[in-house]
């Protein structure tokens, strides 16, 4: 009986298990609206983390590689993919982020690709924002001129500012989410009009 019952309890945790692994492929492999881009080691367990959550909460569908990756992907080409694939990026500029390859590939590729950007500035001024080679980022001349035209980009667009010290995480949390679905709401109605007007009688 008491053996039954054991075999039981561990058939239903794989079961939950599977369920779960399951769950995390499909949504691996959704497409995304929203895609965030960051600097890990600054933002990911705070403001990144925290948008994806309260998105994926409204079920709007975003990317946020530690929770859209898995091993065996490769990194630009799921990257680019997404990014292409997505409707709206948000890049959460902080003091490190412009020590990242990947933050300034990913914001040219969005500044190129014509994808609206919210910036949120975070313990950052929009004028500290400069990609420069550094000894830990070599970078091509074409490629300094190519990230700081994006960055040039983003500082014109008008965005969030947040301190982490003085703000709450909760407010800016909920203000990008805010301006993300009234991004994907004007995009939408963009896209039927543009549907409506191809429209032959």
């Amino acid at each position: 009986m008491q053996r039954a019952l054991v075999g039981n309890l561990l058939q239903r945790q794989v079961q939950i298990s599977r369920n779960q692994i399951t769950k995390k492929v499909i949504r691996s492999q959704l497409p995304c609206d929203v895609f965030i881009n960051h600097r890990g080691n600054d933002t990911k367990r705070t403001i990144a983390s925290l948008l994806y959550d309260h998105l994926t909460r409204l079920r709007i569908g975003s990317f946020l590689d530690n929770k859209n990756m898995k091993p065996g992907d490769k990194l630009f080409e799921k990257i680019d993919s997404a990014i292409k694939e997505c409707k709206v990026g948000v890049a959460v500029f902080s003091p490190r982020y412009c020590d990242s390859y990947f933050c300034l590939h990913e914001l040219a590729l969005f500044v190129e690709s014509k994808k609206k950007v919210i910036p949120i500035f975070c313990d950052v001024k929009p004028s500290e924002l400069r990609a420069v080679n550094k000894p830990n980022l070599p970078l091509r001349p074409e490629e300094i001129v190519r990230f700081n035209l994006a960055l040039e980009e983003a500082k014109l667009t008008v965005g969030l500012d947040f301190d982490s010290i003085k703000g709450n995480w909760s407010d800016v949390v909920t203000k990008a989410a805010d301006v993300v679905i009234e991004s994907l709401i004007e995009i939408e109605d963009e896209q039927t009009r543009n549907q409506t007007t191809h429209i032959v009688f």
